[in-house]
């Protein structure tokens, strides 16, 4: 059924989504704060030159942008108000972070909000339990590790594999539920939580052992690549058209950017800091995290504020702009010791960022009502 096939969402429906929307807010706000921080860690120029951002960037940007918008989508699988306390709390803890409040008030949030998510993923559980669902649960574990480590004192470059769990399991087990769906057997998701296993225990160990956990880390995330390259239907749908295709670019992208960070990992061990460290942080978060974003948005955004988000190739401008700012950043910049193709290619990152966040609003603002959807896997568990 077409958009204009659709009937018109109700009132109640369009309240619902102005309620969401409200709580994207604050995700929106992380996310500009977070721009910022990176012009100022570019060394560039930046329209606010607080202090504390580049202190707060990495978690700002992963846990009150990217998991704001996570547990959102749960709370509207879930249908039930105790459920938008996750996002909320997470969209809290990050607008605090960029406030002159004390710094422990929005780590304490960012703690609140990940253990609602987990909370969450742990009544999906008793109605339908299952190992795409045990991989998402495992990445709410991770986030919450990662909150109260850092409440705790620890410091970002030593949180990074809990971040970095948390993004990749959440997203791997959204992914296995479609390659189910199309052509797996028991066996393949046996494996697949053997991966899961093995990014948490490696994650757990880089805390105790740095130089083995890490070691373990990389091979479960390259692990994770490869059963993520073999049996997405991504590499089916590829081959086909409009959005299924650019969906599919994204994904094959990201999981490419994913398998570099495990390269580095498993090449140079712990990296607190540098360029391998910049590469390697940028790798996951903006080559792997903001693919899965880019290539989801058309599906779940409509879903979730019940605003359509049509699919138009201009869509894909912002996705390969972004690549090639990171092939130009971390390639040439980073990896080949290149100050002003660093510079240029995270200039282009943020463009490339702002770029896609303007389209998608543009065209979901000129689109007409939503389409009603087929229920996602979770919300058919929450009904």
């Amino acid at each position: 059924m077409t958009a204009t096939e659709a009937p018109a969402p109700t009132q109640a429906a369009r309240r619902a989504g102005a309620r969401r929307a409200a709580l994207l807010l604050p995700a929106g706000l992380a996310l500009s704060a977070g721009l910022d921080a990176a012009l100022l860690l570019l060394g560039l120029p930046a329209p606010v030159t607080a202090d504390r951002l580049p202190e707060v960037h990495g978690v700002l940007m992963v846990l009150g942008f990217v998991g704001t918008l996570i547990a959102l989508e749960r709370a509207v699988a879930l249908g039930r108000p105790w459920g938008y306390l996750s996002p909320g709390s997470l969209g809290a803890g990050g607008l605090l972070l960029i406030s002159p409040v004390d710094l422990r008030v929005g780590q304490g949030l960012f703690v609140l909000g990940t253990a609602l998510l987990l909370a969450l993923y742990v009544r999906f559980w008793r109605r339908r339990p299952g190992p795409a669902l045990a991989g998402q649960a495992a990445g709410a574990v991770s986030a919450l590790g990662a909150a109260l480590l850092w409440l705790g004192g620890l410091d970002v470059p030593r949180l990074l594999p809990w971040l970095v769990a948390f993004l990749v399991l959440t997203i791997a087990g959204e992914r296995l539920e479609p390659a189910r769906v199309a052509f797996l057997v028991p066996r393949t998701e046996q494996t697949f939580l053997v991966c899961v296993g093995a990014v948490l225990a490696g994650t757990a160990a880089t805390l105790l052992w740095p130089a083995p956990g890490t070691l373990l880390l990389a091979v479960a995330l390259l692990a994770l690549v490869a059963w993520l390259t073999t049996y997405d239907v991504a590499r089916r749908t590829l081959r086909s058209t409009g959005l299924p295709r650019f969906s599919a670019a994204c994904l094959l992208a990201g999981y490419a950017w994913l398998g570099l960070a495990g390269v580095l990992w498993l090449l140079d061990g712990p990296i607190t800091d540098g360029p391998r460290y910049d590469a390697l942080v940028h790798c996951v978060f903006l080559g792997f995290a903001l693919s899965m974003i880019m290539a989801h948005a058309p599906v779940i955004l409509p879903a979730v504020l019940r605003r359509p988000l049509p699919y138009r190739p201009v869509l894909a401008v912002p996705a390969w702009l972004l690549h090639l700012s990171l092939a130009l950043r971390l390639l040439l910049g980073d990896l080949r010791g290149s100050t002003s193709a660093w510079q240029v290619g995270g200039v282009l990152g943020i463009v490339a960022v702002l770029l896609f966040v303007g389209t998608a609003a543009a065209l979901s603002l000129t689109a007409g009502a939503a389409p009603r959807t087929e229920p996602r896997p979770a919300e058919k568990q929450a009904r």
